[in-house]
């Protein structure tokens, strides 16, 4: 079989039971540089594609024009991603890729208007990750024990299973972001450069990192009154970052060859994981009060549980996936970063009333000094045909934050389901989820929807 699927060294390796839910696809594209194939390189390609509404916070404006609700079509991500297993012990990783290309924003730095590098054209295409890797104790060479140390721009950063997880595999159609806590201000897309060990113990597993954060320079809003001061990110020099996470693997254990996080099995592991991680940084952000600057760290610590179990053992009957995790964020005083997902509005100048806090479009109050509950779960259809045209995964998840910077928490859901064409490689995700829009500090938010659909596709 394997040599039907060979041709000119490359392969399309196929296993039914690979993690991405299809019987056709699995480690993607492989090069063998040896006829046994323990040395080769592999290449993974996607696209994910949105076409979205959403209800617009209050004052904003689209293309110069004041908008209460708006479609938008745009790339999430579009990405190429290679690693070369040069030895049973040495790999090199590249991963590189545009985000957030929509008709007017997320083009080229720094232009602005009509023409060649116009509104959202040519976006910038830059490097995720770029490490080296060696494995120091190979699995079975010490017992139950095993260890690989690396360094570079790299996506061990601890904290969580979502901080790490993988973008091709999702439940929903896409992380919560507030996962990434550092998300392009002290890190680079949610990485940073440094080195990191990783390996397991039976069915221990651990990931630990030493980074040099990217140097953040905003600054702080000078008070006189001390409870009103407001943490922003400016870590001059950075201090060098610390970051772990560390779970236990009940029942089949996960592949550690790469950083990413599985979102969903589709029933094809069977999955029980409690896990718990930090990250922290002297000095990582500062106040003013009294036009005296004073530092804080960034401490963060997170402890979350992963599930993905079959129900039945025939081909294509239920699994059920779920997820549940609490985050416990420290950033200094009343530290709030406000974002939105390729969000395409501006603040409308002439709007009359209260606008909000977070900005236009569809910002919100994401990550910030307090404590966030979030959970997820998801029931994959059962299905009678051996190879199913189309599987659907209804889900929904829950969120809850309970920032310092505002005296009312802040609940949100969202509600879709992915409809399998081809497992986890070819899928159609629709989901509509709602967010929280703070006007008054003092006052509990409202709330504005949004619905999306997602196209995705990936070798």
């Amino acid at each position: 079989m394997k040599k039907l699927l060979t041709f000119i060294g490359v392969a399309l390796i196929s296993s039914s039971v690979y993690s991405q839910g299809s019987p056709d696809y699995g480690s993607g594209l492989k090069v063998n540089l040896n006829p046994e194939g323990d040395k080769f390189i592999r290449f993974i390609l996607w696209d994910q594609l949105w076409l979205r509404n959403s209800q617009m916070n209050p004052g904003s404006m689209v293309g110069g024009e004041a908008t209460d609700n708006t479609w938008n079509i745009g790339n999430r991500r579009l990405r190429a991603l290679t690693y070369a297993q040069i030895s049973k012990r040495y790999m090199i990783l590249l991963h590189f890729g545009i985000n957030n290309q929509t008709f007017i924003n997320g083009g080229a730095t720094g232009t602005t208007g009509t023409g060649g590098y116009g509104n959202g054209k040519k976006t910038q295409l830059f490097f995720h990750d770029a490490w080296n890797e060696y494995a120091v104790i190979l699995p079975g060479e010490a017992g139950k024990f095993s260890l690989s140390l690396g360094a570079g721009l790299h996506y061990y950063m601890g904290l969580s299973r979502m901080t790490m997880a993988s973008t091709l595999n999702f439940l929903t159609v896409d992380s919560p972001v507030f996962s990434w806590p550092l998300i392009d201000n002290s890190d680079q897309f949610a990485r940073q450069i440094g080195m990191f060990a990783k390996g397991k113990y039976g069915k221990l597993e651990y990931r630990f990192s030493l980074n040099k954060p990217f140097a953040t320079d905003l600054t702080p809003v000078n008070t006189t009154d001390p409870s009103r001061a407001v943490a922003v990110d400016n870590n001059g020099n950075p201090n060098f970052s610390k970051a772990g996470y560390v779970e236990y693997q009940f029942l089949d254990e996960e592949s550690n060859t790469l950083p990413f996080k599985v979102g969903s099995y589709l029933g094809t592991k069977k999955v029980f994981n409690v896990g718990a991680g930090f990250y922290h940084q002297k000095d990582g952000t500062r106040t003013s009060v009294n036009s005296n600057i004073e530092k804080h760290d960034i401490s963060l610590f997170a402890v979350d549980a992963f599930a993905d179990i079959p129900l039945g053992e025939a081909k294509n009957k239920m699994a059920v996936s779920a997820y549940a995790g609490y985050y416990n964020y420290n950033f200094g005083p009343n530290y709030v970063r406000n974002l939105g997902t390729m969000n395409i509005a501006a603040t409308d100048p002439n709007f009359i009333g209260n606008k909000a806090i977070a900005g236009p479009g569809n910002l919100q109050p994401t990550i910030g000094t307090g404590n966030i509950i979030y959970a997820q779960a998801g029931l994959l259809l059962p299905s009678q045909a051996e190879k199913p045209k189309i599987r659907i995964q209804p889900f929904a998840a829950y969120t809850h934050k309970n920032f310092e910077a505002f005296e009312k928490s802040s609940s949100q859901f969202d509600v879709g389901a992915n409809w399998f064409i081809d497992g986890h490689h070819a899928k159609i995700t629709t989901q509509y989820s709602t967010r929280p829009v703070y006007t008054n500090p003092s006052e509990k938010p409202s709330s504005k929807g949004e619905f999306i659909v997602q196209f995705q596709i990936y070798l």
